[in-house]
């Protein structure tokens, strides 16, 4: 886990606002078989400013229970600040998933 803690902080930071990622995605990016392994790794995250890891979500598009930086209401409130809209608790991710590609 620890060797691609660098490699999902970098992939993170450059996630641009008013768009976040799924863990699950993010996971088999790096070849994780399970998306709480990138949990984990954001969960120590040092530098959350420059590591944007409240743009992280589940692929269902809700947010995770134990967000490291104030809980469930600081990401909320951080996502919706940056545009993010929900419906309910849940993310569009059709129109909210960051396309790595056509950045």
């Amino acid at each position: 886990m620890i060797s691609y803690q660098q490699e999902i902080y970098q992939l993170i930071s450059r996630i641009p606002k008013g768009k976040v990622l799924t863990y699950k995605i993010i996971a088999s990016s790096f070849g994780l078989t399970n998306p709480r392994q990138v949990g984990k790794i954001l969960h120590v995250n040092k530098d959350p400013i420059n590591i944007p890891c409240h743009r992280v979500v589940r692929s269902s598009g809700t947010l995770a229970s134990n967000y490291a930086f104030g809980g469930i209401k600081s990401q909320k409130k951080k996502l919706l600040r940056e545009g993010v809209k929900f419906s309910g608790r849940k993310i569009n991710l059709n129109i909210y998933l960051w396309n790595q590609k056509s950045s």
